[in-house]
């Protein structure tokens, strides 16, 4: 028994020194995608997203995630009246901004989350992490957490997050209230429609029928809200028909000369360093020179290069999507390796 608890209170103390910290080490991260660690504060954003949907931390604790999506919940409803209320805004300023307030979250409530969890009395994390710990050890239930223990509840956390915003935005863009979503119903955000000029367009492919239509599993015409996920998050989907429209999307970006299909050098100069960068977790390619770096890309461009043709079509691709975009289960066992390492 003596054994189990030191056991049990050396791993409190390890992960109480990642929750606390404000980022891993940069021996885990790609270029491309910034590393997924334990956080307590949100960092919500209105910002414009980007085509990476792994921006956004999820807490590890279940309570913490409570507090911060109240938070976020209100401050989303608050943006939402004044970015889809303008006029109001200006023309009642003060009844607006009494509505825009009942939106503001109450001390009451939850408490301001900041204070909350820096606070001993009201919050304390060594408590909280010795009841999370016995949730986590469940396959088997030994006394330790492995790594794929700690994958699967952080991939627990962050799906949980990711749907119920998902929900909240379908809720936004459902106009008739039906629970589903149909094309004509559903606005791109504001910058979607204000990059037009973008000469590249590749950004705009993400909002248009195609994406729509791929993500219609059941071909009703509508987006559920499982569908929906899948629209605003198609690394993480099982279906495949969404999948092969990531890797045409994935063609169109790369594809230089316009020609429909991706050359070698093509390949060699965008979505090699992608894959080495997934399978090799800390090697910095960028410190490589391009001749030690052709000899394997050119290996993995034979084998994917089913037709042998000399180039990759978005069939060809498919092999290597899931690496140039992790899924969720990328980060959360990243996450998941970051602790076992500490």
């Amino acid at each position: 028994m003596g054994k189990a608890l030191v056991i049990i209170y050396i791993t409190v103390a390890v992960l109480l020194l990642l929750l606390i910290s404000k980022s891993p080490k940069n021996n885990l991260q790609s270029h491309r995608h910034r590393h997924r660690r334990l956080k307590l504060r949100s960092n919500f954003t209105f910002s414009p997203p980007t085509l990476n949907h792994h921006e956004h931390h999820v807490a590890f604790d279940p309570l913490v995630v409570d507090i911060e999506r109240k938070r976020e919940d209100r401050e989303w409803e608050r943006m939402y009246f004044e970015n889809h209320h303008p006029d109001l805004t200006r023309q009642h300023g003060s009844g607006a901004e009494a509505m825009a307030a009942e939106s503001q979250p109450e001390w009451e409530d939850f408490m301001d989350a900041e204070d909350y969890v820096n606070d001993e009395e009201r919050f304390n994390v060594t408590n909280r992490l010795v009841l999370l710990f016995p949730k986590i050890d469940v396959d088997p239930t030994d006394g330790f957490v492995t790594e794929s223990e700690l994958t699967r509840w952080n991939l627990g956390q962050t799906e949980k997050e990711v749907l119920h915003r998902t929900q909240r935005e379908l809720e936004i863009h459902d106009k008739n209230k039906d629970g589903f979503l149909s094309f004509s119903e559903y606005e791109p955000p504001s910058w979607v429609k204000n990059s037009d000029n973008d000469p590249s367009g590749y950004k705009m492919g993400w909002w248009k029928e195609e994406h729509f239509n791929a993500s219609d599993a059941d071909g009703d015409g509508l987006l559920n809200v499982t569908e929906f996920n899948d629209f605003l998050h198609p690394a993480d989907t099982k279906n495949p028909r969404l999948l092969s429209w990531l890797c045409k999307e994935e063609i169109r970006e790369r594809d230089s000369d316009r020609d429909g299909k991706v050359s070698f050098k093509e390949f060699f100069h965008g979505l090699f360093d992608l894959v080495r960068n997934y399978d090799e977790e800390g090697h910095n390619s960028e410190q490589q020179s391009d001749d030690s770096r052709e000899a394997p890309a050119r290996k993995l461009f034979a084998q994917l290069d089913k037709d042998g043709d000399g180039f990759l079509s978005d069939a060809e691709l498919l092999p290597i999507i899931g690496k140039l975009h992790p899924t969720e289960h990328y980060y959360a066992k990243q996450q998941a390796d970051y602790i076992i390492q500490q």
